[in-house]
C-alpha cells in the first residue's frame, strides 16, 4: 500500500516573541514542588518526568532534599542559573514576592497558578497590582495568575498532568481550563487532532491574547492557532496581531458571552471586558479570523484549516449518496453562505457516463444507489468533480467505509480502494476534499486510512459545512487582503479643530449644525439649513426654501434625543406654522427638562422618502472606535440588523459591509423601488471613518438616519459625542 502524504505548506512569521524561551524552555523551576500526589506542585513534576523532558529541572522545597529522586532547593536564590521558566505553586499572597526574586534571579518567565486576584475583588486586585510591580521593576513576565497551567508536548512540557494528550498542530489558549479538558478529551476520542502549545491565560496581567497569537504565528510546530476567548482586555491589539498572523497561517476563535447574561459570567470569572459579540465577531472576521459559533466545531474547524489551508472560493459541489443528506448539507452550507457550484455540462456527461441512468448529476449530484454495489465509483466521481473550473470544494455526503458493514464484507476491497484514490487526489489538488460519513464514529479501515493521511472526516454534516465555510472565508481572505490593508485617512483641518476647542471650551458636545459642519468640510454631503435663535429669524424661511415642506428641531447641548423631549416638527409649510412650532418645540423641551440650555431650533427642507440607513461610530474600551452600519431609523435597536468595522476602513471594508446586513436586499430594490446608491453610501463609510481617525475629540458619532436615494443620499441627524480632555 502506497502512504502518499500530503505536503502542507504552512508558513510561519520570522521569531521575534519574548515567549520563545518560555514557552519552549530548556530549565524549569517548580516552586513549591510538593511529594503529596494531590498538589499541583507534584503533579506538574510527574508530568515533566513520565513525558520526557530533556531540560534541567529544579524543584523549590525548603522542607525536604529530594522529590520523586531530584534533588530540591531551599529558594529561589539557590538556583544555579537563570531558568527560563517557573511554576509558582503557592498561595497568592505569597506570589507577588516570589516574581520579584524569580526577576532578580534572571527567571525569563513565571506561570502563576494561584486564584485570589484581580477577579476576587478590590484586595485581589491590589494584590495583582503589586505581582505586576514585581514583574515590571525586575523584567520577568508573568503567565496568568489564575491559570490551569500550560503545555508544549513536541518539547515534552506538560506542567498540567494531563494523559492521553498527542503532540500536533494545533495552538490552543483558552480561558477555561474545562474547556482544555473537553476539548483533549474530544481529540483523544477523535484520534487524529494533536495539540502543539497550551496556555490558560488566567488574568493576563501581563502577557496577553495578543502575545500568545504573536508566538503561535511564529511557532514551527503550530499549523493552527485556535482561542476560547471569555473577554478581551484588549481587543485592538488582538486584531492588528491577528492581521499579520492570519496572512500565513489560520486562526480560529469561539467567543463566549453571546448574550447579556453570558457576558455578565465572562466579567465575573475573568474581569475581562467582554463586549458587545456580534461586534467582536465582525472585527476578528475583518482581520481573517474564523469565528465558530458552537463550541464543539473549535476542533473540527481547527483541524480542517490546519490540513486544507484555505480554498479558492465559496463554490462547494456536493457528492450523496442519499438525498436526504444531500438536502441538509444543502441547508447547511446556504446557512454558512456557500454556493452550489452550477457543474458544467462536460462534468455531467462524464457523471452520467459512471452512474446508474436514474443518479442525480447536477449540483447536489446523488449516485442514487449505483455505489451500493461499487463504492469505489465515489472516488471517480471526487475526480470528475475536481476538474470542473466552477468547483472551489468538494464535499462527500453519506456512508463512505461503511458499504461493507451495511451491505457485503467484500465490498472492503473497493471502499480500500476508493480511500487510496482519494488520498492521492487530496495530494495532487488545492481544493480542499472535505468528507462527511454516518460510520466515522465506528472507525472502519476505509476512514482509518484516510485519517493516517491527515484527512479529516466528520461524523457531523454540520461541523463539515462549518468547515468548508471556514476554508471559503480564508480563502477569499487572503485573495482580498491587499485591498483591505488600502484604508483611508485624512488630516483634521483647523476650522474642524476649532469647533472641538469651542465645544470643549464650553463643556459641551458639538451641536448638531456643528456636527454636519464638521462632516461637510470633510466631503459629506448634508442638506441645506439654517440656525434660528430668535423668533423674529423665522421671517421669510419659507419661501427661502420655495415652499418646500419644512422640518424643525431644537439645539441644546442639554437635549440628546429630540423626539423624546418633543423637539421635532415637521411638514411645515408656511412662516405662520414655523412660528407657531418653534413656540410648541421650547414649550415642550422646557416642560421635558425645565432648564435645559436652548440654543436654538434648526430649520431645513424635509428629506424625501428613502431607504433610512445608520452610520454610527464608538469607541470601544476594548477595541477603540469601531463604526456601524445598518438599516436605520427606530428599528435599528430592535432588529439590530448592523455590520462592524476597526476604524480606520478601506473601501473594500466598507462595500463588504453593505453586502453583510441581512437588509441589502431593501438597498438593492424590493417591490418595484429602484436600488440606492451603494458607491455614494460606501463612500459616506470611508468618509467618516477617516473622520473619526483624524479627530481623537470625537468619542462617538451617531448619523441617524441617512436616507439613501438612487442617487446619493441626505444626512438627516447628525450627532457627536466629544471625548473629554481631548
Amino acid at each position: 500500500m502506497v502512504k502518499v502524504r500530503r505536503k502542507r505548506s504552512v508558513q510561519h512569521l520570522p521569531q521575534q516573541s519574548f515567549l520563545h524561551p518560555i514557552l519552549a524552555p530548556d530549565s524549569i523551576a517548580i516552586i513549591g514542588a510538593s511529594a503529596d500526589p494531590t498538589k499541583r506542585g507534584y503533579k506538574a513534576l510527574v508530568g515533566l518526568i513520565k513525558d520526557g523532558f530533556e531540560g534541567r529541572i529544579y524543584p523549590i522545597n525548603p522542607k525536604t532534599d529530594r522529590i520523586l529522586g531530584i534533588p530540591t532547593l531551599p529558594s529561589v536564590d539557590a538556583l544555579p542559573e537563570p531558568v527560563d521558566l517557573a511554576l509558582i505553586c503557592t498561595p497568592a499572597a505569597t506570589v507577588p514576592e516570589l516574581v520579584r526574586q524569580c526577576g532578580e534571579k534572571g527567571v525569563k518567565g513565571v506561570v502563576v497558578l494561584a486564584a485570589g486576584f484581580r477577579e476576587s475583588g478590590e484586595a485581589g486586585a491590589q494584590l495583582e497590582q503589586a505581582l505586576v510591580e514585581a514583574a515590571r521593576a525586575t523584567g520577568v513576565r508573568v503567565i496568568g495568575p489564575n491559570t490551569n497551567g500550560l503545555f508544549n508536548l513536541h518539547k515534552k512540557v506538560n506542567l498540567l498532568g494531563l494523559t492521553n494528550v498527542q503532540p500536533g498542530g494545533v495552538g490552543l489558549i483558552s480561558q477555561s481550563g474545562n474547556m482544555l479538558l473537553a476539548l483533549t478529551l474530544e481529540a483523544e476520542n477523535y484520534g487524529q487532532i494533536g495539540f502543539s502549545t497550551y496556555v490558560g491565560p488566567g488574568n493576563q496581567a501581563d502577557v496577553g491574547f495578543s502575545d500568545y497569537l504573536q508566538y503561535l504565528g511564529e511557532e514551527v510546530n503550530t499549523e493552527v492557532a485556535a482561542f476560547y476567548v471569555e473577554g478581551f482586555n484588549n481587543g485592538r491589539q488582538f486584531i492588528d496581531t491577528a492581521r499579520a498572523v492570519t496572512a500565513v497561517k489560520p486562526v480560529v476563535v469561539y467567543k463566549s458571552g453571546t448574550t447579556a447574561a453570558g457576558r455578565q459570567a465572562a466579567k465575573s470569572h475573568t474581569g475581562s471586558l467582554a463586549g458587545s459579540y456580534a461586534m467582536t465577531v465582525d472585527l476578528l472576521r475583518q482581520v481573517g479570523i474564523s469565528v465558530v459559533h458552537d463550541s464543539d466545531e473549535i476542533l473540527p474547524v481547527a483541524e480542517g484549516l490546519s490540513r486544507m489551508q484555505k480554498a479558492a472560493g465559496k463554490r462547494v459541489a456536493i457528492l450523496s449518496d442519499g438525498g436526504g443528506q444531500a438536502t441538509i448539507a444543502t441547508d447547511r452550507l446556504t446557512e454558512a453562505g456557500l454556493e452550489l457550484a452550477t457543474l458544467t455540462e462536460e462534468t455531467q456527461a462524464a457523471l452520467r457516463a459512471i452512474l446508474l441512468p436514474h443518479a442525480n448529476t447536477s449540483n447536489p449530484v446523488d449516485v442514487a444507489g449505483t455505489s451500493d454495489t461499487d463504492p469505489y465509483v465515489l472516488a471517480q466521481c471526487l475526480e470528475i468533480l475536481e476538474r470542473d473550473p466552477n468547483v472551489d470544494q468538494l464535499f462527500l455526503v453519506g456512508m463512505f467505509g461503511g458499504y461493507h458493514l451495511r451491505f457485503a464484507e467484500h465490498l472492503i476491497g473497493q471502499e480500500m480502494r476508493a480511500a487510496e484514490t482519494i488520498i492521492e487526489l487530496v495530494a495532487r489538488t488545492a481544493k480542499p476534499v472535505v468528507i462527511h460519513s454516518l460510520y466515522t464514529p465506528v472507525k472502519p479501515p476505509p476512514i482509518r486510512r484516510l485519517r493516517e493521511e491527515g484527512i479529516p472526516v466528520y461524523a457531523s454534516i454540520e461541523h463539515a459545512a462549518r468547515t468548508l465555510a471556514a476554508l471559503g472565508e480564508r480563502g477569499i481572505y487572503l485573495k482580498n487582503r491587499n485591498k483591505q490593508t488600502q484604508v483611508v485617512t485624512f488630516e483634521p483641518d483647523p476650522e474642524g479643530l476649532a469647533l472641538f476647542e469651542r465645544a470643549n471650551h464650553e463643556g459641551r458636545n458639538l451641536y448638531e449644525h456643528e456636527a454636519k459642519q464638521l462632516l461637510q468640510r470633510h466631503g459629506v454631503t448634508v442638506p441645506e439649513e439654517i440656525l434660528v435663535r430668535h423668533p423674529d429669524e423665522l421671517e421669510g424661511l419659507s419661501a427661502r426654501f420655495g415652499q418646500q415642506p419644512l422640518a424643525m428641531k431644537v439645539v441644546s447641548r442639554d437635549i440628546l434625543h429630540k423626539s423624546d423631549a418633543g423637539g421635532v416638527r415637521l411638514n411645515l409649510h408656511s412662516d405662520a406654522s414655523l412660528r407657531a412650532a418653534y413656540d410648541d418645540i421650547l414649550a415642550s423641551c422646557r416642560n421635558y427638562q425645565p432648564g435645559a440650555d436652548i440654543h436654538g431650533v434648526l430649520v431645513s427642507p424635509m428629506a424625501p422618502r428613502g431607504v433610512e440607513v445608520i452610520v454610527g461610530v464608538v469607541r470601544d474600551p476594548a477595541f477603540g472606535p469601531v463604526l456601524m452600519f445598518g438599516l436605520g431609523g427606530i428599528y435599528v435597536e430592535v432588529l439590530e440588523d448592523v455590520a462592524f468595522r476597526a476604524i480606520p476602513i478601506s473601501r473594500y471594508d466598507a462595500e463588504a459591509m453593505i453586502d453583510q446586513i441581512k437588509g441589502r436586499k431593501i438597498l438593492a430594490g424590493v417591490r418595484g423601488e429602484a436600488a440606492v446608491d451603494r458607491k455614494a453610501l460606501a463612500d459616506l463609510l470611508v468618509t467618516v471613518s477617516g473622520l473619526v481617525h483624524a479627530y481623537p475629540q470625537i468619542s462617538e458619532l451617531d448619523l441617524n438616519p441617512v436616507i439613501a436615494y438612487p442617487k446619493g443620499y441626505a444626512v438627516v441627524d447628525a450627532r457627536i459625542i466629544c471625548n473629554p480632555g481631548v
